[in-house]
């Protein structure tokens, strides 16, 4: 029986994030954006004089700092109260507000960079080491001075700031075809009732044991992008020639060289994933076979590559057994890093259960001067489990990061970021598997842990390889058609799966429902940090103390310095293809192992 979504009233206050600790009176926001605004005003002033000495550099520094954080404070809260419930029309109009005053302030602000570069590296040096004060600004010095030759003048980066809403335009036209106008039509369920079929419950679909099921959720997706190929087709391809003249207008060797030049990492990092991916896809071929034996079916089809190979026993984990499991799960971290976690349940981090209006999903949020807040659809499912586990990891290394790091260092790189959540994932999981007794369950355990491998590791080198494709092509005067990037998307897609998998007629389509694709050469950062964390994970469970303390001194590390240097504090050498080779001898070792019991 369908149970009645509560309204966010009707929530216990007890599963509810504590966000009134932010502002305890919504007239401090006011005020909030009002200061920030004066001091914007103020910071504006400053313009022609920003390094006249060092002392003035700094005053510049510090206000800078100061009008960030505190609108950042400001934004995150109404973001997330929105979040709460999004047809409130208070908290709509609150976002829209701190959106607008975002914009005007960095309008205001925008001519910091091209002055400060104006000035020769080497007095800026001299300043940073005759004025103590300025001391914790040397790694942003030294990264904003490394991108020097990609700064333009104040004129040209005044006209590229004024074309940003139409170079992204092409991003916002996907976003409206994709969760506005295409409509997937309806399918007959496992009940044999007609359901409407969504990006929501697509995955549903495919990992439901009924094979016509899948087949039609599958068939309809496709059928749909199909349809709107052409559009699609130039849409991206306009995506892809933005990337490519912005890198050219900028100087750049490449678009792919200006898309990791802001966390500084090398191409080679890029390339070394991508073949050393590719060298071990023989273990993704042997475990597609395996899938093929398992189903049973004469001909493996890309729509049975989803379904769970182990049908899960049912079971509920109400979400209190759920940071039980989280906590012993994460023991090998330490009693500080436990301690975190509990002060984070009992004081408020976490928004548990779905309301009407609420947004979906999961994520980890907060400002510098918040707590790193939780927001979960918790439903007392094992999936749910590895999401809580998955978001604390992102809400500690923030709780870490904020304790000892500066405003100016107080973010994370998604090269670094997705690391400290999926080591807790990955704790989970051998947790997990060190403990289950029955062999159902260890079967389920097992194959949902190759999949995660598969989904990440894979799949999104997959993409990563696609990107590289697409853009190098436009860059040497090819074109993106719809056939063609049908066609190399397939031909990549036969590579990857092996010769298990049966020719398809729709997986051709799938580059043009990838909502990533519109934010290039991003995704190659889930493989690596999944890598990362699949070496990290294994050093702490092995060695104890050691690679415990190396891994909590880099969740305190945030943005002062390289995401690849940060991460060789960890143990971890991402610029050496170690790593990734290291993560797949787990997977060809899951897959053994996985062979054996079934």
């Amino acid at each position: 029986m369908d149970k009645k979504l509560k309204t966010r009233s009707e929530i216990n206050q007890t599963d509810k994030w504590d966000i009134e600790a932010m502002y305890p009176d919504e007239k401090e926001w006011d005020a909030d954006i009002k200061t920030g605004l004066t001091k914007a005003e103020i910071f504006a002033g400053y313009a022609g004089s920003l390094t006249k000495d060092s002392q003035r550099l700094l005053e510049v520094l510090k206000l800078r700092d100061e009008i960030w954080q505190t609108l950042e404070k400001a934004f995150v809260y109404a973001r997330m109260r929105r979040d709460e419930d999004n047809t409130s029309e208070k908290y709509q109009a609150m976002t829209d507000r701190i959106n607008t005053d975002l914009a005007k302030v960095s309008a205001s602000m925008s001519f910091f960079t091209p002055e400060l570069l104006e000035t020769p590296q080497d007095v800026i040096e001299e300043y940073l080491a005759e004025n103590e004060g300025l001391s914790i600004y040397k790694h942003a010095m030294d990264s904003l001075f490394r991108e020097k030759a990609h700064v333009l003048t104040k004129s040209e980066e005044n006209l590229l700031a004024q074309m940003s809403e139409i170079t992204g335009a092409t991003a916002d036209i996907f976003t409206m075809l994709n969760n506005a106008d295409l409509k997937f039509g309806t399918i007959t369920d496992e009940n044999g009732k007609p359901v409407e079929l969504t990006h929501g419950n697509y995955i549903t679909f495919m990992e439901c044991h009924d094979r016509k099921v899948r087949k039609g959720a599958f068939d309809k997706m496709y059928q749909s992008y199909e349809a709107l190929i052409n559009t699609l087709a130039t849409t991206y391809s306009f995506n892809t020639k933005t990337d490519v003249v912005s890198a050219r207008i900028r100087k750049y060797t490449s678009s792919r060289a200006a898309a990791l030049s802001g966390d500084n990492i090398p191409e080679t990092v890029y390339d070394n994933l991508v073949s050393a991916v590719n060298q071990n896809l023989p273990a993704l071929h042997k475990y597609m076979s395996l899938r093929k034996k398992l189903l049973g079916v004469d001909a493996l089809q890309m729509h049975d590559v989803y379904v769970p190979l182990v049908t899960l026993p049912k079971r509920d984990i109400p979400f209190q057994e759920a940071v039980n499991i989280m906590l012993e799960s994460l023991a090998p971290l330490g009693e500080s890093y436990l301690e975190g976690v509990r002060q984070g349940i009992s004081q408020g981090w976490i928004d548990v259960y779905e309301n009407q209006g609420k947004t979906s999903g999961a994520y980890s949020f907060g400002s510098y001067d918040s707590k790193p807040y939780i927001l979960l659809n918790y439903t007392d499912t094992l999936k749910d489990v590895f999401t809580l586990v998955h978001e604390m990891g992102h809400s500690m290394h923030s709780y870490f990061t904020r304790a000892v790091q500066p405003f100016v260092y107080g973010g994370h790189s998604i090269f670094t970021a997705e690391v400290a959540s999926t080591v807790n994932e990955n704790l989970l999981m051998k947790d997990l598997l060190q403990k289950e007794t029955d062999p159902v369950m260890r079967k389920y355990l097992l194959n949902m842990h190759i999949e995660s491998f598969r989904t990440t590791l894979f799949r999104q080198t997959m993409f990563a390889e696609f990107e590289a494709l697409t853009h190098k092509t436009v860059e040497e005067g090819g074109s993106l058609t719809a056939q063609w990037l049908s066609q190399e998307y397939n031909k990549l897609n036969n590579k990857y799966f092996g010769p298990a998998l049966a020719e398809d007629e729709y997986i051709q389509y799938e580059w043009a429902r990838i909502p990533h694709f519109y934010r290039a050469f991003y995704v190659y950062k889930y493989a690596t940090g999944y890598a990362a964390a699949a070496a990290l994970s294994d050093a702490i469970l092995k060695e104890g103390a050691p690679a415990k303390n190396r891994y909590l001194d880099f969740l305190k590390t945030g943005e002062s310095d390289d995401p690849i240097e940060l991460l060789k504090i960890a143990g971890v050498d991402m610029g050496s293809t170690k790593p990734v080779e290291s993560a797949m001898e787990v997977f060809k070792n899951l897959v053994d192992e996985f062979e054996r019991l079934v």
